[in-house]
């Protein structure tokens, strides 16, 4: 119940598997990819594994939940059984019905096959996922094996997903299990979290569960601790901050301190390397019994807490200024005359914004010129690149490049130079339009999303091959499930609405990816 004390929604630090809570790092990003490639592939093995705690099964049930309609699941969580178990196993997951006269290999075999056949027939994939499967036996793996014999002419029927520690891959490499490895199309190994990433990975918790975004409780040096005890290991950094938390929470505190995060240290060494109570336990104990009966206090105290949790920062405005801003602050933006060195015409603005990003030649020719409308700061940064603003004094109409976005001031380029105004002195001229320049795909006249056809979804397959570096796309001329899910991913990471449909903002995040282009100033 501590969550409540600093104004969180639920535990941030759960052990439990909860795909919201998925970070995305730079290699489980990779990992999640190449299993979307593996399924989207079609047939054959997939391998995912990693040391305990670095969040396999959180990416297999995100892979399950972003995973075609038109897909059937067998699950197996129960690894150490024989072959003939497997088969009866795969049966029941996927309701294929057998009496207990037919627990036979064949038998068995044969249903599954019919089953796979059937499925294919009606335009319908069929994925078995295994996890923990370090602990396979080796009849049990060879079974699995003869089970991706089972195929048409054209394709596999059956997508096998191996998901295991790293022990996984040492038993695959003897060589009496080489004709598995063969088949073995697609092949990821979980890492643990750097430093960087475990900071980033705490934050990103602590926003699931509702903590402001200006609200810091573990400080830089903490982060290192903790960082320093896990190893970077996530489901470590989970029982550490948990565990921080409330040692903060019980000493009345809003922030962990050096000493907080010490004592965590402490206890959580000590459970790990003693399971068995001993009498130096009995402080931590009563600590935690300590804590427990201030539950009570804490939730009354909670609003007294607030008072020094300043409240997260609103996006400034466009037709109105920030509540922060004092009357005479609000007069003096209304009255700032527009100097002279802005704009007057759309088309010179544009020919100096494009000189400025290198580009060449003119809007509808060389380059695209759209014209767009946000309402906040925090929607325009999100862009990432410099823009044309339209700009106006109540009578007339004038533009202005921004180069760059700061927290407080903006800095936009002029016909004379460049000026620097506050963001409050700009959000009284900016009446919320402007206009990007972009290099537009070939073909592309609009949205493109799932059953689309032509250039354009051949061309986008080659991008993202290109991004999760690929040597074949997922789709080559159709917008398929494959590509669909991809897209949906990569929305997601980008801080985007995963529609799965790729319009103007997927695209430039895209393009920022593969291609970089000149970047607003202090933009996000």
């Amino acid at each position: 119940m501590y969550h409540r004390y600093f104004g969180l929604t639920e535990p941030p630090f759960s052990i439990a598997v909860d795909p919201r809570y998925l970070f995305m790092s730079a290699r489980h990003r990779d990992a999640l990819a190449h299993l979307l490639y593996g399924v989207g592939a079609g047939g054959g093995f997939i391998l995912l594994t990693g040391p305990v705690g670095t969040g396999k099964t959180t990416i297999t049930r995100s892979l399950l939940a972003q995973l075609p309609d038109n897909t059937d699941l067998a699950l197996v969580l129960n690894p150490s059984l024989n072959s003939l178990e497997l088969l009866a196993t795969i049966c029941d997951e996927l309701a294929i019905a057998y009496d207990k006269d037919e627990l036979q290999g064949k038998i068995l075999t044969d249903k599954i096959h019919r089953y796979l056949v059937d499925n294919f027939s009606q335009g319908r994939n069929t994925v078995l996922l295994i996890d923990e499967a370090q602990h396979l036996h080796f009849d049990t793996l060879e079974q699995i094996r003869l089970l991706t014999n089972l195929e048409t002419n054209t394709k596999k029927l059956l997508q096998i997903i191996l998901v295991g520690q790293p022990e996984l891959r040492t038993l695959l490499q003897k060589p009496e299990l080489s004709q598995l490895a063969q088949r073995i199309t697609a092949r990821f190994q979980l890492s643990t979290l750097n430093l960087a990433e475990t900071q980033a990975y705490i934050r990103h918790r602590l926003h699931i569960a509702g903590l402001p975004g200006n609200q810091n409780l573990f400080p830089t040096r903490i982060v290192k601790q903790i960082y320093l005890a896990s190893r970077g290991t996530p489901r470590i950094i989970n029982v550490l901050c948990d565990r921080m938390l409330l040692g903060c929470y019980g000493k009345n505190k809003t922030i962990i301190d050096k000493a907080i995060a010490q004592q965590a240290i402490n206890e959580v060494n000590d459970e790990e390397q003693n399971t068995t109570p001993t009498y130096r336990h009995w402080p931590s104990i009563s600590k935690a019994l300590a804590a427990t009966a201030l539950i009570i206090m804490a939730i009354l105290a909670a609003p007294k807490l607030q008072q020094f949790i300043s409240s997260p920062a609103e996006p400034v405005p466009i037709s109105s200024p920030v509540a922060s801003v004092t009357a005479q602050e609000q007069e003096q933006a209304q009255s700032s005359p527009l100097t002279s060195n802005w704009h007057p015409q759309e088309d010179a603005a544009i020919t100096q914004l494009a000189s400025y990003m290198g580009m060449a030649g003119e809007c509808g020719t060389a380059f695209r010129c759209e014209t767009l409308t946000e309402n906040n700061w925090a929607a325009l940064a999100q862009y990432q690149r410099p823009v044309m603003l339209e700009l106006s004094d109540g009578q007339q109409r004038y533009y202005g490049n921004l180069i760059g976005l700061a927290q407080q001031q903006a800095e936009l380029l002029t016909a004379e130079g460049s000026e620097t105004l506050t963001l409050t002195e700009l959000a009284f001229l900016w009446t919320g339009n402007f206009t990007l320049l972009w290099q537009a795909p070939a073909d592309y006249d609009g949205p493109i999303g799932l059953g689309d056809e032509g250039t354009i979804v051949q061309w986008l397959g080659l991008q993202f091959a290109q991004l999760d570096q690929q040597s074949q796309p997922l789709s080559e001329h159709i917008f398929n499930s494959a590509l669909f899910q991809r897209v949906k991913l990569f929305q997601q990471e980008q801080g985007l609405t995963a529609d799965g449909v790729v319009g103007l903002k997927t695209l430039l995040k895209l393009e920022q990816q593969l291609q970089p282009t000149t970047v607003l100033k202090g933009g996000n």
